[in-house]
Formats: C-alpha cells, sequence, structure tokens
C-alpha cells in the first residue's frame, strides 16, 4: 500500500472517523503520562527518567524493533535473546584504499553467547523486578518505561544510595545504566544525561508523542557514587586523540609487512605537514563494534579507519593516529585527505542503533578533529561514506551507501555547534535539503533481511525523493553511474535519486509546491511546499561551463598534471566520470580541492611522497556524491 501511494497511485481506502482534537491531545501525551507513572511507581525522579530515556532512544518507540545492542523501547531494555545480525563491515565489494582491489577475508562471524556482555541483558533483570513478560516488555512503551524506572531503582539501591528526589543523588545509577564497562565511558554517558535535565528537552517523537523534559536549574552531581560501581578506569595511552569530554582508548589497527611482498592494512603519513586533512568519513560498520574492532586488527583485511564508536554509550577506540591514513573511503585522493569514522550499527535498521550516547560522543569528536585540522563544518566537507565520489566511471557503481537515509544529519550538526541554517530570501538561487527528520518519512523497500521486497516500516529519514517532472507520480532521475542501463531504486541502499539534508543545490526551477535542481546533469523536482518545506534557501558560489563550452569534464579525484610526476613515480590519470555536466546547468561551490597525489605503495614511510600540480581544481555538489571540476573549465557566479 505504501509503496503504491508513494508512486502515486490511487488507492481507495476505507472511510475512517477522524478522531477529536481532544483525544489526539491526549493520545499524543500517553507517554509522558507513563513517564510520570512509571518515576512515581519507583521512587525515579521523573527528570532522571526522562534524561536516561531520552540519551538511549530520545524517547522514541522504534516500533517495537531492536537496537544493534538488542534493546527496545524508549528505555533501550537489552534483551540478550534478540542479539543476532550480520558482522560484515562495510568494505564490501571494492578495496577500501582505492587503489587495486583486492579480495577480502571473510566476515566476521556475530558473537558466541559468551561473548555476549552483561550489558546486553537488562531486560531480565526488569522482567524480575516489574512481573512484565518479555514481550510487553518489548513491545509496550508503558511497560517498557516501567521497566527502566525499576532498574534505576534498582541500581541505586545496590550502590546503598538513597532513593531521593535530588536528581544528583542519581549519578551513580544512571552512569550504571549506560551499561559502560569503563568508567569514562559510564561518566560521559551520566554527564551527557544530566547536561539534558539541566537545559531541558522537548521533542515530537518518531511514532507522534510530544514529550517534554522542563529545565531543572541549580542541578548537581554526586560523582561520588560513579566511583562505587568498580570499573574500570579511565587510561589514555599512546597519546589517543580524542576530546577529554568523552570516553575514548586505544586499540591499533595492524600495521604489519605481509608474504610476497605486501603489508596491510593503512599507510603511514606525516599529516598535516605532509598533507592537509580535508574530509571527515562518517560511517556505519554494517557490524558490532567488538567484532569489527577485530577487522581492524587484522593486516590482512583490506580495509582501515581511525575511530570506531559505540551504539550503547558513545565509547570511542581510536586504531589509527590521525597523522597516518586509513583505507576506509574506497577513493584514494579522499583518504589521503580524510579520517574515518565507523558507527556500530546498520544501515537499514535506522535510528534502532543511531543512539542519542553515540551521536554526541562521535559529534564531540568531530567538532574537536574539525577544529584541529581547519575542516569547515559543513556538508561538504563532513561527508557520508555515500556521497564520496568514485574514481574511475568502472568504480562509481561499486562505491558505499552508509550511513544511510536515516542518519540524522541536522541533529548531528546541531551537536558538533554548527546547526544548518538557511541563508537568503525566498528565491535564492540555491538551496540546502532539510526536510523535518521527525515527520519526514519516505517510501523505502528493503530494510528486511528475510523480506528484501517488503516495504520498510514508515522511519524518520535526511532524504528526499527526486523525480523527472514536478508531480507525485514521476519517475525516479537515473544514476547513470550507478545504474548505466536501467531505473534508480526505492531502495534503502540506493541514493541514486535523493537528496540529503545539508547538502546545497543550484535551482533549476521552481512549479508551485515543487522545487527542481540541477542534480547528474538533468532537472531534478522534488516536493518542497510552502507550508512544510524540505529545503531551505542557502545563497552562495555557484559554477556553471564557461562560455562557448557546450560541457565539461567532471572528476573524482583532483589529481596532477603528468608533468608534475617526477620519472620514479607512475602517472595516475586523471579520468572524468560518466556523467556530463552541460551548459546552463548550475551546481554549488565547496572551495577549491588540493592537486595533490599521496605515492604510498610500500610498508616504509620514507618512500612516500605527496605530488603537487598546478591545475585548479574546484569541489561541487554535482548529485548525491561530491566530484571535482577544473577551475579553467568554469565561471564562478553568486547565486542570490
Amino acid at each position: 500500500m505504501r509503496r503504491l501511494l508513494a508512486l502515486g497511485v490511487a488507492v481507495l481506502l476505507p472511510l475512517t472517523i477522524a478522531p477529536t482534537a481532544q483525544a489526539q491531545a491526549q493520545d499524543a501525551a500517553d507517554r509522558q503520562r507513563a513517564f510520570a507513572a512509571a518515576a512515581a511507581e519507583y521512587q525515579v525522579p521523573e527528570s532522571v527518567l526522562l534524561g536516561v530515556s531520552y540519551l538511549e532512544s530520545r524517547w522514541d518507540a522504534h516500533a517495537g524493533r531492536p537496537s544493534s545492542d538488542a534493546g527496545f523501547g524508549p528505555m533501550h531494555l537489552t534483551d540478550a535473546a534478540a542479539y543476532t545480525g550480520s558482522n560484515h563491515h562495510d568494505a564490501g565489494e571494492e578495496d577500501a584504499r582505492g587503489d587495486d582491489a583486492r579480495p577480502l577475508p571473510a566476515p566476521a562471524e556475530r558473537p558466541a553467547p559468551a561473548e555476549i556482555p552483561a550489558r546486553l541483558r537488562t531486560m531480565e533483570r526488569a522482567a524480575a523486578l516489574t512481573g512484565e513478560s518479555h514481550e510487553r516488555l518489548r513491545s509496550d512503551d508503558a511497560a517498557n518505561i516501567r521497566g527502566g524506572a525499576a532498574l534505576l531503582a534498582d541500581y541505586q539501591k545496590s550502590l546503598g544510595a538513597p532513593l531521593s528526589d535530588d536528581p544528583g543523588e542519581w549519578y551513580g545509577a544512571v552512569a550504571k545504566y549506560s551499561g559502560a564497562e569503563e568508567a569514562g565511558a559510564a561518566k560521559f554517558f551520566a554527564d551527557e544525561v544530566y547536561s539534558v535535565i539541566a537545559e531541558g528537552a522537548q521533542r515530537t517523537t518518531d511514532d507522534g508523542e510530544q514529550v517534554r523534559l522542563p529545565a531543572v536549574t541549580g542541578l548537581r552531581k554526586i560523582e561520588k557514587w560513579l566511583e562505587k560501581l568498580g570499573l574500570r578506569p579511565p587510561v589514555r595511552p599512546d597519546g589517543v586523540e580524542c576530546p577529554a569530554s568523552i570516553s575514548c582508548e586505544w586499540i591499533p589497527a595492524a600495521y604489519q609487512e605481509l608474504p610476497p611482498d605486501d603489508y596491510g592494512h593503512y599507510d603511514l603519513a606525516n599529516r598535516p605537514v605532509s598533507q592537509k586533512v580535508d574530509y571527515i568519513i562518517i560511517h556505519d560498520m554494517e557490524g558490532y563494534f567488538l567484532p569489527s574492532i577485530r577487522l581492524n586488527q587484522d593486516p590482512n583485511y583490506g580495509a582501515s579507519w581511525h575511530y570506531s564508536v559505540r551504539s550503547a554509550d558513545g565509547h570511542i577506540a581510536q586504531h589509527i593516529k590521525t597523522k597516518d591514513v586509513g583505507w576506509q573511503a574506497g577513493n584514494w585522493y579522499v583518504n589521503a585527505k580524510s579520517i574515518g569514522i565507523e558507527h556500530e550499527g546498520f544501515l537499514a535498521e535506522g535510528s534502532t542503533w543511531y543512539t542519542e550516547a553515540m551521536y554526541r560522543s562521535s559529534a564531540r569528536l568531530v567538532r574537536y578533529l574539525a577544529l584541529r585540522h581547519g575542516v569547515p563544518l559543513d556538508r561538504a566537507h563532513i561527508l557520508g561514506h555515500d556521497n564520496v565520489p568514485g574514481t574511475l566511471p568502472t568504480t562509481v557503481r561499486g562505491m558505499h551507501e552508509d550511513p544511510g537515509p536515516f542518519w540524522d544529519w541536522a541533529h548531528y550538526f546541531q551537536l558538533m555547534g554548527a546547526p544548518l541554517h538557511q541563508f537568503g530570501g525566498p528565491r535564492s538561487g540555491s538551496v540546502m535539503i532539510k526536510p523535518d527528520f521527525a515527520t519526514n518519512k519516505p517510501y523505502f523497500y528493503g530494510c528486511d533481511r528475510k523480506n528484501p521486497e517488503a516495504a520498510c516500516p514508515p522511519l524518520p529519514a535526511h532524504t528526499v525523493w527526486l523525480r523527472t517532472e514536478p508531480r507525485a507520480d514521476a519517475p525516479l532521475v537515473k544514476d547513470i553511474g550507478k545504474h548505466p542501463t536501467g531505473e534508480s531504486l526505492y531502495s534503502v541502499y540506493d541514493h541514486s535519486a535523493r537528496a540529503s539534508t545539508g547538502q546545497r543545490f543550484a535551482v533549476a526551477e521552481r512549479q508551485g509546491d515543487w522545487t527542481a535542481i540541477w542534480y547528474l546533469g538533468q532537472k531534478a523536482w522534488f516536493h518542497n511546499p510552502a507550508s512544510a518545506p524540505t529545503a531551505v534557501p542557502s545563497a552562495g558560489l555557484v559554477v556553471t561551463p564557461k562560455p562557448g563550452l557546450a560541457t565539461v569534464p567532471v572528476y573524482g579525484r583532483a589529481y596532477p598534471e603528468q608533468e608534475a610526476y617526477p620519472a620514479d613515480i607512475p602517472y595516475q590519470a586523471v579520468t572524468p566520470l560518466q556523467y556530463t555536466f552541460s551548459a546552463g546547468e548550475k551546481y554549488t561551490l565547496a572551495g577549491p580541492a588540493a592537486t595533490e597525489y599521496y605515492r604510498a605503495v610500500t610498508f616504509n614511510l620514507e618512500d612516500h611522497k605527496v605530488v603537487r600540480g598546478k591545475t585548479k581544481y574546484l569541489q561541487i555538489q554535482f548529485g548525491h556524491r561530491v566530484m571535482f571540476v577544473k577551475a579553467d573549465d568554469v565561471r564562478v557566479s553568486f547565486s542570490g
């Protein structure tokens, strides 16, 4: 049914009587009342219960679906019996290094039952404390909230702490609720909960519930209770590169010579002395934290990354120093100039595993790295893996799709202290994609591994569909690189006809509630009504072919001209991609791109060299992925 509606097919539905405004308001307040009732029953301050739930789920129910840590409902009660799923890392078909592809080893198996940590067994304890069945704790929001309140009260008693009305006395119980085994991770979780309590919060949840946590003034944190948990003390050896306010440890990736004349599985460098870091790449693991880390410790595995972020509590492991180059983006030009951050979870399962703790910890890390390396906090430099271009026409099709449409980019940038604001008037010549994440639930299929053709449940998403004409039943625009002979798909794994929050595009035309942007050499229409806009004005610089040029080539890397290469380094051809950038089209400009090639094909740093050229390149938003053009081919102007 949803697929027919998404395609604009008329469907006759049975007549239903709309609920009254009073009934709607009552339904929207059900979760708020559930928090109040559970807090009173178990003598937990309501602010503490709301704050913990906000960090675990932002009060969302996730339609009864488990997170990557087998957590259910607003309180993220974890059930070890549900801890299943694929553990393959998203290095996928291509060598993530971006040069000569090599076959990757078999994916890691899911953790054995003996490896399942205690933090994944909270539902058992909640059931014992409340008398609720596992089924109700999974699927009934009020029961789930009761279970969370009972756990907090149980943790408080186990610490010998009072069931006090003072939220500050609950600091240790809140830290224990994180399930973290490291004191730093538990402290980060508790500090973030108390930050939410102090600032207050309110939002509409994924199923339309309105929940509010009023700010608590004069809030204190009694941190002595954290010490009683007996957790592993925070240790930061080897110069781990993380802000002091988050939990971070050093788990090094393997760097080793391999027979007969090979090595794995990253490259030594001296950034930013050798090259400036220009990008931070956001990935998901398509798997779990510990098995994915094991892959990073295997020198035979053909991919590596700098940081891993755990879903449950935001704990971070650093594997590669930021001065060195990870094999993580599938584009060697981008690899050499980027830092890669992997997040535990699965693309198709959306916000059930993109937790608030993960967002907050990751956002703090990105802001720290961006300030340290001078990376602009915008969507042209903080990229998803799905925004990285292929290097050659032959590699475009195999590029990756993570972190997918359910990553909340607007919230992420808000947490970084760089909110995505509009700039310009309503008739601005360019726009920034920015649908309301909570209410924007476009049709997708492919979320169910057992039934890949089935429609996904309605989930908040950051993306808009792009069509050939300004009507809901028009075909999706085509991506000739992704689908050389076929149509774009509504698959959750296919971004061929999607634009993403924070991306800026030049406006091609407007008709009523529809806006057309220039996208992969064509006009692409998306629904953008004034009453519920899915984009905001974003005036800025755009590029178009210079007068007299019918088309200009676009590239997936900004490599030097042949004359720049010394005799001992093979020339790396700069091959145009298969797309057409024609006269009359405009694309937003992100800025200049350094003309560099990092030659690193041996185990020893002494053999590595940077080749720099004189050709000037510009980075543009050409489709869902960024691409590059030569500055001499285009004219730059301001889209007011």
